[in-house]
């Protein structure tokens, strides 16, 4: 399956209340190369425009007239027509608590604010490779064959992670809320990987990745873990319990492919 799309062919809406932000953002995407830039100033304008046709990209500031992406992005996730929507913020925030919900919801990038054209760069691939739906090349697998378990406590986040692995042609997978519940899958069925967050109740990414590795049955199976950590600590006790890959949050499609073939080839 191969459907490449190029940043020249990319439509985009840019949702930003500044008419000099607006101004600024949309040069920087024509220097990039996007060149079919719509514009709205906030949520009720763009939803509006999604119910008559659906962007590539949806572009959006943090903070709008009438709420924050956070709810835009809420209402995009949960509305099964638009679920799929790519969606990458612009933001001066640093408040990791206000960016949480976000990174769960399946955002692509989250651009600072000023962003350099390596960020933008970074970003644009992102999503020309999440909408292109180019099959991820492994050497002794078809991709259609892997049978992947994703582990994570946010809905939305499941979501985002199986509809990421289904543009590289990834389609067999089952869903747990946390390491207690994917144990127990992990007892019926066999997996080729499993895609665990680190945050969770009842039993977390590493005590899951630590359990999988003390069981002869299980302890071949490659683990990716996705986290939104940033403390060396805490990374380093992922790495101890025996992943074979970390992936930040934003779930980078891009990151993951090149990560996968790693793991997987």
């Amino acid at each position: 399956m191969a459907n490449q799309i190029f940043t020249q062919d990319l439509s985009a809406l840019l949702i930003e209340p500044s008419d000099v932000q607006r101004k600024l953002i949309t040069r920087s995407l024509t220097g990039a190369g996007i060149n079919n830039i719509e514009e709205a100033s906030n949520i009720n304008d763009t939803i509006n425009t999604l119910k008559e046709h659906s962007p590539d990209l949806i572009i959006s500031s943090m903070y709008l007239p009438d709420g924050t992406a956070d709810d835009l992005l809420q209402k995009i996730r949960n509305n099964p027509e638009t679920e799929g929507q790519a969606f990458m913020l612009i933001s001066s925030e640093r408040n990791k608590v206000y960016l949480e919900s976000l990174r769960q919801s399946g955002v692509l990038a989250i651009l600072p604010k000023p962003f350099d054209s390596q960020d933008l760069t970074r970003a644009i691939k992102a999503t020309t490779s999440y909408i292109s739906n180019t099959d991820i090349d492994l050497e002794f697998f078809d991709p259609k064959d892997l049978k992947v378990l994703v582990v994570d406590d946010s809905r939305l986040a499941r979501k985002h992670i199986m509809r990421t692995m289904m543009s590289m042609g990834i389609e067999q997978f089952d869903e747990a809320e946390n390491g207690k519940d994917a144990i127990s899958l992990l007892e019926i069925t066999q997996y080729d990987l499993v895609i665990t967050d680190y945050n969770m109740p009842e039993m977390d990414g590493r005590e899951l990745t630590e359990l999988i590795r003390m069981t002869p049955e299980l302890a071949q199976i490659p683990v990716l873990m996705v986290s939104s950590e940033s403390n060396e600590s805490h990374l380093a006790n992922i790495a101890q319990a025996g992943v074979d890959a970390i992936c930040d949050k934003p779930f980078d499609p891009n990151t993951v492919r090149e990560l996968l073939s790693n793991i997987l080839n």
